[in-house]
């Protein structure tokens, strides 16, 4: 039989966080370590007409966004949509997904892995990135590692 995870209960002030340009900023809650692989969890607030992701898909999880405040713009197999605060999304592996925070104010939402996939480092480094202390093409060889596939530019709306 297998071994049962203990429960998990993480702290706001026991959460790494990844500063981003403009306030924004990862929270990183789990990274599927404590749950033996079951899910990997963060949360991500952006200021007002921020990028979140480029279009991208996982092949292995699925992924859940539950907005907390103001609207978040995501591109879900190229139809554009907004979704606002309490609103939730699923994006199943495969499916082609984008997201950013809207043009009209910020935006945050807490997001679910499942199954989990250890994800902090690609945090980490997108953080590194959007401050200008890395390049975008450091990412290349971190997309199966991460289980994060990009479709595409960067410009997506």
């Amino acid at each position: 039989m297998p071994r049962t995870p203990p429960a998990l209960i993480v702290h706001e002030g026991d959460a790494e966080k990844v500063p981003l340009p403009g306030g924004g900023q990862f929270q990183l809650l789990e990274d599927s370590r404590a749950t033996d692989g079951l899910l990997g969890a963060n949360r991500l607030a952006l200021p007002s007409g921020a990028d979140g992701t480029r279009p991208h898909h996982h092949r292995l999880s699925t992924e859940l966004f539950y907005v907390l405040g103001g609207t978040m713009e995501f591109l879900l197999d190229g139809a554009p949509t907004a979704v606002g605060a309490g609103g939730l999304v699923v994006v199943p592996p495969g499916v082609v997904h984008a997201f950013g925070a809207s043009a009209g104010g910020p935006a945050e939402f807490f997001a679910v892995l499942t199954p989990g996939i250890e994800r902090f480092g690609y945090f980490r480094q997108l953080g590194r990135i959007a401050r200008g202390e890395a390049a975008w093409d450091s990412m290349d060889e971190l997309h199966d590692t991460y289980d994060v596939h990009f479709v595409g530019g960067p410009q997506w709306r």
